[in-house]
């Protein structure tokens, strides 16, 4: 069998498929429905530093090969994970890392200098490209200088590998994902959810509580795999792409255009083994292939 291990910021995965953060819980919820321990790693959902009740509902719509969402990162805050959440997933047999947002570069190194504090957590991942709040993550992942505030401030408060996550409503994603590399970032994830909105024609109002959301599924792969090829072409960093992904033959095609791993998504809603299926799907292409590594594909696009 072909060894499918891959390394992002000095973090050995069994596996290059992880959870991307929303879509997997805590992890925890899953673990009826498929064996954590086959997961490369699980990234929890979005934790801030203080509580956010997210925004009003409705909050979900469905859309052609896909789905908008404004949850607005409903959580109880790092404290809560800290106390709470921290004790039951760091006994799961898998990397467990945490997704972190905030309002101002303050609140991201607060609230990433306490999960820091966690043994368990080997890495953060930072949410500067969220469009579904009102203000923060959005805003800072839309320019370099405010993705780069953001990164530096973390980077002075805690110490294990940052993982960036892109935002692709950018006019040049690549800009971006130096500019966090320079900042001191370990890895970028790419992509966030595409601004979207959907209209109820009846009632002549958004769908959405808040007119407009984050569209994820399988309508944004190509979008998604185009922003991978030119992040991996740009940087010196692992690059970790998600957006669409629904089989083995998806992942490979991001790994091909130059990803380290890969995060599966709104696919986890449609069938909640789907990351362990795809990583099995990943060995054996690589063994029908003659591969007797990952790591012989990534990056390996043949350009006309």
């Amino acid at each position: 069998m072909a060894n499918i291990h891959v390394n992002i910021a000095g973090i050995q995965l069994k596996n290059p498929v992880l959870t991307a953060s929303g879509t997997f819980g805590y992890g925890t919820e899953f673990a009826d429905l498929v064996n954590l321990a086959d997961i490369g790693a699980i990234i929890v959902k979005g934790t801030t530093l203080h509580p956010r009740e997210g925004n009003d509902y409705p909050r979900m719509a469905e859309t052609p090969s896909g789905m908008l969402n404004c949850v607005g990162l409903q959580n109880k805050g790092v404290d809560y994970f800290c106390s709470h959440i921290y004790p039951v997933v760091k006994d799961i047999p898998t990397h467990v890392l945490v997704n972190v947002s905030g309002s101002s570069p303050e609140d991201y190194a607060e609230c990433a200098a306490r999960i820091g504090e966690l043994e368990g957590i080997p890495a953060i991942e930072l949410n500067i490209s969220c469009p579904n709040v009102k203000q923060g993550g959005m805003a800072f992942g839309v320019t370099t200088e405010g993705a780069q505030s953001v990164v530096r401030a973390v980077r002075q408060a805690y110490h294990k590998p940052i993982i960036v996550k892109l935002s692709p409503n950018v006019t040049n994603i690549a800009d971006i994902a130096l500019a966090v590399q320079d900042a001191g970032a370990d890895a970028v994830s790419c992509i966030n959810t595409l601004m979207g909105m959907a209209i109820d024609i009846e009632h002549r109002r958004p769908v959405l509580s808040i007119a407009t959301g984050g569209l994820s599924g399988p309508c944004i792969k190509p979008v998604a795999l185009r922003c991978v090829w030119q992040v991996a072409r740009a940087v010196s960093i692992p690059v970790i792409g998600l957006g669409g992904i629904t089989s083995a033959t998806d992942a490979i095609e991001f790994l091909l255009a130059g990803a380290t791993a890969i995060q599966i998504g709104t696919a986890n809603f449609l069938d909640p083994a789907i990351s362990v299926k795809i990583a099995q799907g990943i060995s054996d292409w690589l063994d029908q292939h003659g591969c007797t590594s990952v790591q012989e594909i990534i990056g390996q696009i043949i350009r006309n």
